[in-house]
C-alpha cells in the first residue's frame, strides 16, 4: 500500500490486510495509526463491520475485555446468526480459540496437561535430535531454504509425535493449515479452501477411527478418551481440537524460527553479539517475538455489548481485530521500538496474546526456537543470506507474519 493509498483509504478491507503489499509496509502504517487513528475502520465482507486496534494499552485492555466474545453464538441471536461461509466450518471451529468461559476453560484443561513445564522439558533431547538430523541433510550442500528445510519440519515433527500422527502426512498439514489461516471471502478462494478443509475433515475422521481401534499414549488418544466420557468433549470439539493442535502446534513456531533468523541476518551486530554471548539466547527470542511477531493480527472477537473507545461507539456485533505486531512496536511501551535489540530490558511483548487466550504452547515454541537457533548458529557459524534482504518476500496472509522462503548459505 503506497503512502498515497494510505492517506486516501478510509476503510480497510480483508483483501488489503491480507496482501503482500500491506505486509511490506505494515509497520509504517501501524506507526501512523498509533499516532492519529488507533481505532481504524474495517470492512470484513460477510463478517460485517470491524475495527483494527494498534496501540499496546488498548490491546491489553481488549484482550481481557469480557464484552468481547470469541464464539459468535454468544453474541448473535438465532435469527441473526450468519450462514456458514464454508460447508466444513462447523467441523473445525469448535475449539478453544473460538470459545468463551466456561467452555474455554473445559477445553483448555483437556490439553493443558500435555504442555506443562515438566512435559515440555522432557521433549528437549528429542527436539535437539530433530534439529541435528535436519541440518545433517543440508550441511553438505552449504545451502538451504530455512523454511522448507528446517523451520517448517522441526515443529511439525514435534507436534506430530506428541499427537501420534504419521510423519508421512506432515506435508498435507502444510496445505491444510494454509487453508485454515487464509482468511478470505473471495468466492474462488472460499471454494478452494472449502475443498481443502473437506479433505482435512476426512483425514481426521479416518485418523480418529484408527485411534479408537488402536489407542496409544499420545494426545489424540487422550482426547478420544475424553470424548468417550460424553460430558467433556463432543465429536465436533474433538475434530476441532486436533485441528487446532496441528495448526497452532507448528504454524507460529515456523514463523518464530524463520523471522528470528531473518532479523539476525539483517542486523549483523546483533547476530555477532549472539554468537559471542550465547547466554543472550532467551532475551534474543523475546526480542524476535516482539520485533517480527509470528502472529500479526488476532483472530476475530465479536462485540457482545456496546462500549466507547477513543470517542467512538463500538456497537454490538462489531468485529475487533488487534494488531499484535503494532502493539509490540508501540513507542510508548518500547523505547526505540523499531530497533532490534537482543539485550532489550523489560520486554513486555504480547506476541503470544494476553488474558484467557494466552497461547498454551508458548513454552514449547520458545524451547523449539532456542534449540533450533542455537544449533543453527553453532553448526553453521558463517551463515548468511543468499541474496539481498530486500528480495525476501512476506506472504500475503491475514493472520501471520511469515516469509515465503529464507535462502541461506554457509
Amino acid at each position: 500500500m503506497s503512502s498515497k493509498e494510505k492517506n486516501s483509504v478510509t476503510i480497510l478491507t480483508e483483501s488489503q490486510l491480507s496482501s503482500r503489499a500491506f505486509k511490506d509496509e505494515a509497520y509504517e502504517f501501524y506507526k501512523e495509526l498509533r499516532k492519529s487513528q488507533p481505532l481504524y475502520p474495517l470492512s470484513l465482507g460477510a463478517l460485517g463491520k470491524g475495527w483494527l486496534i494498534s496501540r499496546y494499552d488498548d490491546a491489553i485492555h481488549l484482550l481481557k475485555n469480557e464484552k468481547l466474545k470469541k464464539n459468535y453464538e454468544n453474541v448473535f441471536t438465532a435469527k441473526e446468526k450468519r450462514p456458514a461461509l464454508l460447508k466444513n466450518e462447523e467441523s473445525l471451529t469448535k475449539h478453544m480459540l473460538n470459545s468463551d468461559p466456561p467452555d474455554h476453560n473445559r477445553l483448555r484443561t483437556l490439553v493443558q496437561k500435555a504442555f506443562t513445564h515438566r512435559m515440555i522439558l522432557q521433549l528437549e533431547d528429542k527436539i535437539q535430535h530433530i534439529a541435528d538430523s535436519l541440518l545433517d541433510k543440508v550441511q553438505p550442500n552449504k545451502f538451504m531454504n530455512l523454511v522448507d528445510d528446517y523451520s517448517f519440519p522441526l515443529p511439525i515433527i514435534v507436534i506430530s509425535e506428541m499427537l501420534g500422527i504419521p510423519l508421512e502426512d506432515r506435508q498435507k498439514f502444510r496445505v491444510w493449515s494454509q487453508a485454515i489461516i487464509d482468511f478470505s471471502d473471495a468466492p474462488e478462494r472460499l471454494q478452494e479452501n472449502d475443498h481443502l478443509l473437506g479433505e482435512f475433515v476426512e483425514y481426521l475422521e479416518s485418523l480418529v477411527r484408527k485411534k479408537r481401534r488402536e489407542p496409544a499414549g499420545d494426545l489424540i488418544s487422550a482426547l478420544i478418551q475424553a470424548e468417550s466420557e460424553g460430558t467433556q468433549l463432543s465429536t465436533e470439539e474433538l475434530y476441532s481440537m486436533i485441528m487446532l493442535l496441528i495448526v497452532a502446534g507448528h504454524e507460529t513456531t515456523v514463523n518464530l524460527i524463520t523471522n528470528m533468523t531473518y532479523a539476525l541476518m539483517c542486523h549483523g551486530d546483533q547476530f555477532e553479539k549472539l554468537r559471542q554471548q550465547p547466554d543472550l539466547m532467551n532475551s534474543a527470542i523475546e526480542e524476535a517475538l516482539r520485533f517480527h511477531s509470528p502472529v500479526e493480527l488476532t483472530t476475530i472477537r465479536w462485540t457482545a455489548e456496546p462500549f466507547i473507545l477513543h470517542g467512538q461507539e463500538i456497537k454490538r456485533k462489531d468485529v475487533i481485530i488487534i494488531s499484535l505486531a503494532s502493539a509490540n512496536r508501540d513507542e510508548k511501551i518500547f523505547p526505540n521500538a523499531d530497533i532490534f535489540d537482543i539485550e532489550r530490558k523489560n520486554n513486555r511483548h504480547i506476541a503470544f496474546g494476553h488474558g484467557n487466550h494466552f497461547c498454551f504452547g508458548a513454552q514449547l515454541a520458545r524451547l523449539e526456537a532456542k534449540i533450533a537457533i542455537s544449533t543453527l548458529l553453532r553448526r553453521c557459524p558463517n551463515i548468511q543470506l543468499k541474496g539481498e534482504k530486500e528480495q525476501m518476500k512476506w506472504k500475503g496472509n491475514f493472520l501471520m507474519r511469515a516469509l515465503e522462503e529464507l535462502p541461506l548459505s554457509f
